[in-house]
């Protein structure tokens, strides 16, 4: 979560600026505040879990950042870590079957599908590649975000713009990408160290 907060405060400008195109120019604001939120949060409670910490994650997201992503990301978190249970430590394939329990539920709670230029673009593409290595979820959520440009989108407040929409990066599926890329990141450094074990 430190490494994901990292990464939000590096890119919040340029998700604010994607906002400003088709939404409410505040995504990177909502998520600077929210995960800062969950860092501060961790340093109190400390989880014993992965698990406890996507759960604890996600429900400081729901009650500090607000509009609909608040509620997408913290419900992508919570469900990712209830999945999780009390496991000590989490696999690859663990993490995988998490996170798509996730995106589900996600997906259920926004009534969006792949193409519809949300945060599914990026999340589902991620987390299918999940099956062959990080790396391929990398750049499967990165290519995803990239090919919400030509969409028109088909929920959200930018669905409102209908064709104005066309040509611009989805700041949603952007914010996701940055998610599971640094999520990537971090799991490829920690499978040297504990044998392709997520923790």
């Amino acid at each position: 979560m430190s490494a994901v907060t990292a990464a939000v405060e590096r890119e919040a400008d340029r998700l604010t600026e994607l906002d400003a195109a088709i939404g409410d120019a505040d995504h990177g604001t909502n998520m600077q505040r929210g995960f800062r939120a969950v860092c501060a949060v961790l340093d109190k409670e400390q989880p014993g879990t992965p698990g406890a910490v996507l759960v604890l994650a996600g429900r400081q997201l729901i009650s500090t950042v607000g509009g609909a992503s608040g509620p997408l990301y913290g419900t992508l978190l919570r469900r990712a870590g209830k999945a999780l249970g009390d496991a000590e430590a989490v696999g690859p394939a663990e993490l995988r079957e998490a996170l798509r329990a996730g995106v589900d539920a996600v997906a259920q709670l926004g009534g969006a599908a792949l193409g519809d230029k949300t945060m599914l673009d990026a999340l589902i593409p991620g987390v299918e590649a999940l099956a062959e290595s990080f790396a391929a979820a990398e750049a499967a959520a990165s290519d995803g975000a990239l090919a919400t440009v030509p969409l028109q989108a088909r929920k959200g407040r930018a669905s409102y713009l209908g064709e104005r929409s066309i040509g611009h990066q989805d700041p949603g599926a952007t914010s996701s990408a940055l998610l599971l890329m640094t999520l990537a990141e971090v799991a490829k450094g920690s499978e040297g160290s504990t044998e392709g074990a997520a923790q």
